[in-house]
């Protein structure tokens, strides 16, 4: 089960690779695919748009986060080739 991250310290590599390639997630695409499709959706110039919805005093740690999210995904695509 996971636990939702209250600061940038929860988001470690093992628990990011643990959720973004859980086998609860759908199977009609190949990992690797997968893994694409969520560098695109968590790129920073994607995720700025949705940094406009959070509240200034959680903006920095929230965007922080983004930024761990990303790191970890392409840490996890240069891994599988």
């Amino acid at each position: 089960m996971f636990k939702t991250p209250s600061s940038p310290e929860d988001l470690t590599t093992v628990t990011i690779h643990g959720y973004m390639l859980s086998p609860f997630h759908p199977q009609d695409k190949s990992q690797r695919d997968r893994i694409k499709e969520l560098i695109k959706r968590w790129h920073p110039d994607r995720f700025n748009h949705i940094l406009s919805k959070v509240k200034a005093s959680d903006l920095e740690k929230v965007s922080e986060g983004g930024g761990l999210v990303v790191r970890a995904l392409n840490d996890l695509l240069r891994s599988s080739e």
